[in-house]
């Protein structure tokens, strides 16, 4: 389990649909910091719908700037009571993996 991992939980009345486009949207903003190529090398990061959570690796700086934008536009769009945050969560490779396997 990686310690530098940082998941988000939402809540019911939040669309998982949008969460995922707010990432992809929170990625896209991180590009233009640090470009597209340094995003595509350190940047990690899932969507589990069933769970209503969203898992970030935030080891790189790529993936710190990822999580505060990303913290900062759901908090926005949704509320920050609409969701928490937890640190020390698999990484999204290794969360892929046990869905995979329990699939």
């Amino acid at each position: 389990m990686n310690n530098d991992t940082v998941r988000y939980t939402f809540s019911r009345s939040v669309s998982m649909r949008e969460v995922e486009e707010t990432l992809l949207l929170a990625v896209l903003a991180v590009e233009s910091l640090f470009g597209e190529s340094t995003v595509r090398l350190d940047a990690s990061f899932s969507i589990d719908s069933a769970r209503r959570a969203c898992v970030i690796d935030a080891s790189t700086d790529v993936g710190r700037a990822i999580c505060r934008v990303f913290t900062g536009f759901v908090s926005r769009e949704f509320g920050s009571d609409a969701f928490e945050i937890r640190r020390g969560h698999p990484s999204p490779v290794e969360e892929k993996a046990a869905c995979a396997a329990a699939c």
